[in-house]
């Protein structure tokens, strides 16, 4: 087994989100270039839907007159109208071609610029490497990809090619009808084209990034010194501490269901206490919230049926206890008065 193939059983892991931005640093992304020529082909035939028509009468007039004055001095004339008739057409398509290419790759890159990916790589000069890419499965990509292109368009032209008469036909009627045929042969073929080549680019589309999320696959021991370094990195800590406490507040919401009472300042603060008669030997802090957190911890009460208690000072007080803390002799009456009116407003419906 060679080298390469080693590590590529070796990396097992998905790429975390730091090897993926590393990557994206370095211009590799995943660009699917079926979607980019799908999406140029869509331009082209945007423009040629909006300009054809007029450009087509304009152009078969100036070749009619071209034509027909192949001997005399006014050819010259009839060449620039020819041009003239052929540039707004041209240009159209042309233009809407290209923002289409390059709309399609700045929405697969997210709109990446990278100098790194501009940047000569000697690796492809190596006689030894460019033979394995040619000879790899790569090679066969492009192969599979190009056959299944040039069967789509063959197809699309063999559909036109049997419509034929329509065209022979034109040519007696003279360049109004040619023009309307041509036009029209010309629409069906680009719409075959581009619905094939839209099909293509959706599966293309999808394996780049597969092949993209296998490329960065990780071993576990680059899973391990990535993870050591990010240990390090402050923008890492921070945006750990932050999802620690997004879970934490949603833990916290979530306690509120078993909760016995939840007793609030009532607007700034929140505090979930529970106590089971005969079982708890007082009753003891679940979930707390200030804020934000308690207007969720309010609503979550009332989702559950949780009954809700305004009490400010109890409720500031019980705040400053740590979670999961049972309620000190101080408070033992003021949350047994609460806990006492909670039983009494359930009785009836027992």
């Amino acid at each position: 087994m060679s080298g390469d193939d080693k590590d590529a059983d070796d990396k097992t892991e998905e790429a975390t989100p730091q090897r993926l931005e590393k990557a994206r640093r370095e211009g590799d992304v995943p660009l699917s270039r079926e979607t980019v020529h799908a999406a140029s082909l869509g331009g082209a035939a945007l423009g040629l839907a909006m300009m054809g028509p007029e450009s087509g009468r304009a152009m078969m007039e100036s070749a009619s007159a071209l034509f027909a004055n192949a001997h005399q001095l006014q050819a010259r004339e009839a060449a620039i109208d020819l041009l003239l008739a052929a540039a707004p057409a041209m240009l159209g398509v042309g233009g809407l071609a290209a923002i289409g290419a390059v709309a399609a790759t700045l929405l697969q890159t997210q709109f990446l610029v990278s100098g790194k990916s501009m940047m000569p790589q000697f690796s492809r000069i190596n006689s030894i490497a460019g033979a394995k890419r040619m000879l790899g499965m790569h090679a066969l990509e492009e192969f599979a990809r190009t056959l299944v292109k040039l069967g789509a368009v063959g197809v699309a032209l063999y559909w036109q090619v049997e419509d034929i008469g329509s065209l022979v036909a034109a040519l007696a009627e003279g360049p109004g009808a040619l023009t309307g045929v041509i036009s029209t042969r010309l629409g069906s073929l680009l719409s075959a084209t581009l619905v094939s080549l839209c099909g293509i680019a959706a599966v293309d589309l999808l394996w780049v990034r597969i092949r993209h999320g296998r490329k960065n696959r990780m071993t576990r021991e680059e899973m391990k010194d990535e993870f050591k370094e990010s240990e390090g990195d402050p923008h890492f800590r921070a945006h750990r501490m932050a999802k620690m406490r997004s879970r934490g507040r949603r833990r916290q919401v979530a306690e509120v269901a078993n909760a016995t009472v939840l007793v609030t300042n009532p607007t700034h603060y929140a505090v979930a206490l529970a106590y089971e008669r005969g079982k708890d030997a007082a009753p003891r802090i679940i979930a707390r919230g200030v804020d934000e957190l308690a207007a969720k911890m309010r609503a979550a009460a009332d989702k559950h049926g949780v009954p809700i208690i305004p009490s400010p000072p109890l409720a500031r007080a019980l705040y400053k206890l740590p979670e999961d803390a049972q309620i000190p002799e101080e408070h033992f009456r003021a949350v047994a008065e609460i806990i006492a009116l909670v039983w009494r407003l359930k009785q009836p419906r027992q």
